[in-house]
């Protein structure tokens, strides 16, 4: 599988990807949420700003993925303020994803800059996308790509 990941424009999280800064992701919700359970080390993330762009311009690969079990706010803060030097996490990602009940955290390598691609947006679309490959959601590939889109 492939993954669409879509970064905080205000932190600067592409860039802080791009230039080895960052090298853990976290996505945390209430309970299970995309991708929790649904990326595996090997493969291949595409980045896009949440700006309205809708450019994918980066790669990296999954190194390794922490799913947690349900746990309280206090344990989830504790987990990301010991990866804190890996998230780089600013003070409104702090806010964000701190005191979570269930994270999601990917570690990343090999990050790369690529020829851009545009996204084929549609309604509804959520930060976190998995598709079978990144050219069926891409104004490149399939235009009826959307039934590859694993929610």
């Amino acid at each position: 599988m492939e993954h669409l990941v879509y970064t905080d424009a205000k932190s600067k999280v592409f860039d802080k990807i791009m230039a080895g800064e960052k090298t853990v992701i976290v996505r945390g919700a209430a309970g299970r949420k995309l991708p929790h359970s649904r990326v595996f080390a090997g493969e291949k993330l595409y980045f896009i700003e949440n700006n309205g762009s809708g450019e994918i311009k980066g790669t990296a690969f999954v190194k390794s993925v922490f799913n947690s079990e349900k746990m309280t706010a206090e344990e989830s803060t504790e987990i990301l303020e010991a990866k804190q030097e890996q998230l780089q996490l600013s003070a409104a990602q702090k806010k964000r994803w701190y005191g979570k009940k269930v994270l999601c955290l990917i570690e990343i390598e090999q990050p790369e800059m690529i020829a851009p691609m545009y996204l084929d947006r549609q309604k509804n679309m959520d930060d976190w996308l998995v598709v079978e490959n990144i050219m069926d959601i891409t104004t490149d590939g399939n235009a009826e790509a959307y039934k590859n889109i694993r929610l």
